[in-house]
């Protein structure tokens, strides 16, 4: 399974889709958002994919993001998601709660760990953990997502 993973759109719509069509030429299987998703709009776009949502430090009406990633079909984490995907364990997190961040980190419980709030773009691997930013669709140079080979845990930047 190849997960697309993407953050920090700001709710920039212009700056979403070439996102959108990179992740439909990686023939991605579902999608995370790392927060700071910023509109609805954005949220529509990821319509054609299972995908999971977290809150960012600038998505400030929550339930009305929450009622609109339900309506779209998605999931909507609010600030911490904890998936099951296949055999892998998956923390989903913005990261502006840095405490929250550094304990899914150091808690040996997750596969993977998707962040984002740096707007760079970074893969690490800390003890057993893959912890992965794409870098930011909106405010980096250059904007950027990232592709995870679940069942291998390999990723890859895509800048765009």
């Amino acid at each position: 399974m190849r997960l697309g993973v993407v953050s920090d759109s700001h709710g920039h719509v212009e700056v979403t889709r070439p996102a959108i069509r990179m992740l439909e030429s990686l023939q991605v299987d579902r999608v995370v958002h790392c927060g700071d998703i910023g509109s609805i709009a954005v949220v529509e776009l990821f319509a054609q994919w299972p995908t999971d949502f977290v809150f960012g430090n600038c998505d400030y009406d929550h339930a009305e993001f929450a009622t609109a990633i339900e309506r779209a079909g998605q999931t909507c984490h609010g600030a911490f998601g904890d998936l099951a995907i296949g055999d892998r364990r998956i923390a989903l997190i913005h990261s502006d709660d840095r405490r929250r961040f550094q304990e899914a980190i150091r808690s040996g419980d997750y596969d993977l760990v998707c962040y984002g709030h740096t707007h760079v773009a970074a893969i690490e691997r800390i003890g057993e953990t893959l912890v992965l930013n794409p870098g930011a669709l909106y405010r980096a140079n250059p904007h950027s997502l990232a592709i995870v080979d679940l069942p291998t845990l390999e990723a890859t930047i895509i800048p765009l």
